[in-house]
C-alpha cells in the first residue's frame, strides 16, 4: 500500500506541478470558440459532483489497479503531463467561461473550483486525459466492470462539458493523447495482450 501511495504522490503530483507552473509561466491564451456540441449540452453547476468524482477515480485506479500496471500508470500520467505542458507552453489556449448567480451548493462548489483552477490550460484537457489513462488501468477481462469504468470516464467527461470547464475540442485531444501515450508505453514496457509483464528473457 504504502508503495502505491508513493507512485500515486509521483504520478499525480507530477501533473499538478506541471499544470501549475504552466499556467504562471505562459503568455495570454487564444479564445477557444464552442462546436455544435458544446453548444448542445445546456450549462449546469449540478455537474459539478461528477466532475468531481475525478478525485476519486484515480486514486482508485492508483490503490486498486492490477500490480503490473502500476508503474505504467505513473509513468503514463507523467508523460501527458510533460507533453501537455509543452503544448500549454507552446500554445496556450482559454474559453469563454459562463457567469451565473444561482445561489446553491452546487454553485458555491464550482465557484470554489473556479477560484483556483486555471482559465488557461484548455487544450488538450489534463482531467480528461488522466481519466482516460485511470480507466485504462482499472480495466480487466471482466466486461461488465471495465463497462461500468468506461460509462463513469464518459459521465465525467460530460459533466466537463456541462460545467464549461473545457471545449469537446480538449476532451477529444487529451483522451487522444492519453490513449497514445498509454499505448507507447505499454508496448514500451513490455506489457503483453494478457496484460502480465514479459520477462527480460522473452
Amino acid at each position: 500500500m504504502v508503495n502505491r501511495l508513493w507512485q500515486m504522490l509521483l504520478g499525480w503530483g507530477a501533473v499538478g506541478v506541471v499544470y501549475h507552473l504552466t499556467d504562471t509561466f505562459q503568455t495570454a491564451g487564444t479564445v477557444l470558440k464552442p462546436s455544435v456540441i458544446d453548444r448542445m449540452i445546456p450549462f449546469s453547476p449540478g455537474g459539478i459532483w461528477l466532475y468531481l468524482s475525478f478525485f476519486i477515480i484515480i486514486p482508485l485506479a492508483y490503490l486498486t489497479c492490477p500490480a503490473h500496471r502500476l508503474r505504467w500508470l505513473r509513468n503514463a500520467m507523467m508523460l501527458t503531463a510533460l507533453l501537455s505542458g509543452m503544448v500549454y507552453l507552446v500554445w496556450p489556449t482559454t474559453m469563454v467561461y459562463p457567469a451565473f448567480l444561482e445561489d446553491s451548493l452546487s454553485a458555491r462548489m464550482l465557484s470554489a473550483l473556479a477560484a483556483v483552477d486555471s482559465r488557461q490550460n484548455c487544450l488538450p484537457s489534463l482531467h480528461m486525459a488522466l481519466t482516460v489513462l485511470s480507466v485504462w488501468a482499472l480495466s480487466s477481462r471482466h466486461l461488465w466492470k471495465t463497462g461500468l469504468y468506461m460509462l463513469w470516464c464518459l459521465a465525467i467527461g460530460f459533466s466537463i462539458l456541462q460545467l464549461r470547464r473545457h471545449l469537446f475540442v480538449d476532451l477529444l485531444s487529451g483522451a487522444g493523447l492519453a490513449l497514445g501515450v498509454g499505448a507507447l508505453l505499454w508496448r514500451f514496457m513490455l506489457i503483453t495482450p494478457s496484460g502480465h509483464k514479459e520477462s527480460a528473457h522473452g
